[in-house]
């Protein structure tokens, strides 16, 4: 399958230009700015962006094997970023981490993915309909398309608390397997959520310290506002996993109730039956003649037998055990 390629040219004075010539594909003259997109890479863009820019070969092996943790690397001309964000195409507990590879450069961007990434696209229609994007710099795109990014998480988190909210209502309400799978599905959708994001969140400390020629002093106070808000989402993912603790403990002690409570009712049938046990066992005896043996006994038995378990069963009821 061919690559995606689309490219936007940025010039103070003039409208963007989007083209998807591969001949574009390169650095852009003096005074433009220009922001490459690259879906479904391959071998061949690779080759491509390592001849005409002179990126690192590791940075281009990286670009064919998307399984990265979030990094930022500096050399010498450029800077290069990994970055991910989750999206729930069908169910919260299907949620799937979506990678993005970027090179910032003096007056280039260029992001690669292999997938169709809702935040990209947003950020794209923006700067291809603003020209004042121009003036703000190849750093400032890079800050609206990671600030687009983290923030594609927050949707993912406000689905886990509903789910959450679900889940704890149902354990207090009845007692359903289904629920806790439910809630293991969830915990594992957070761990991995929290095991991607926290690298996530010192890269943007990087890129907000002040400092680095690719980015400047106004855009770096952009990128904190970044890391303000991955530090929330690292919160709300703490909070979604404590809260998941809480509904488990409370899905087990449920367990536990509903056990005993079954417990609890076979013992006191059980405490039913004993005594009538004992007076057919004992009269029931293959014997001809038993002591008291006579017609007026075998109707007491009878009555007993009525008698004990309807007494019995009243106070239970009486003492709250029934």
């Amino acid at each position: 399958m061919s690559a995606i390629i689309r490219i936007l040219d940025l010039e103070p004075g003039s409208a963007p230009v989007v083209s998807d010539s591969a001949d574009q594909v390169a650095p852009p003259p003096s005074g433009r700015t220009r922001w490459i997109d690259i879906k479904e890479q391959g071998e061949e863009e690779m080759k491509i962006l390592g001849e005409r820019f002179r990126f690192h070969p590791l940075t281009l092996e990286d670009c064919l094997h998307f399984d990265q943790r979030p990094k930022a690397e500096e050399y010498d001309d450029y800077l290069f970023v990994v970055l991910h964000t989750f999206s729930c195409p069908k169910d919260t507990c299907d949620a799937e981490a979506e990678e993005v590879h970027v090179f910032l450069g003096k007056n280039y961007l260029v992001t690669v993915h292999t997938s169709d990434i809702g935040p990209i696209d947003m950020v794209w229609k923006r700067a291809a309909n603003d020209a004042s994007l121009a003036a703000r710099g190849a750093d400032f795109i890079l800050y609206l398309v990671s600030d687009a990014v983290v923030d594609a998480n927050f949707p993912v988190l406000d689905r886990i608390n509903d789910a959450l909210e679900s889940i704890e209502d149902s354990v207090l309400e009845r007692h359903d397997r289904r629920d806790l799978t439910r809630i293991f599905e969830l915990k594992r959708t957070l761990v991995l959520m929290r095991k991607v994001l926290s690298p996530e969140r010192d890269v943007f400390a990087v890129l907000a310290k002040r400092g680095d020629p690719r980015i400047s002093e106004k855009t770096a106070l952009y990128f904190r506002d970044v890391y303000d808000h991955l530090v929330r989402i690292y919160e709300s993912i703490d909070a979604g996993r404590d809260l998941l603790g809480n509904a488990l403990d409370a899905y087990l002690s449920m367990a536990s109730n509903r056990t005993n409570e079954i417990m609890k009712r076979l013992t006191l049938l059980s405490a039913v039956f004993l005594p009538l046990t004992f007076i057919t066992g004992f009269f029931g005896q293959n014997f001809e003649h038993l002591p008291f043996h006579s017609d007026a006994l075998m109707y007491s038995m009878l009555a007993c037998c009525a008698a004990i378990p309807t007494v019995m069963v009243a106070v239970f009821r009486r003492s709250g055990w029934f």
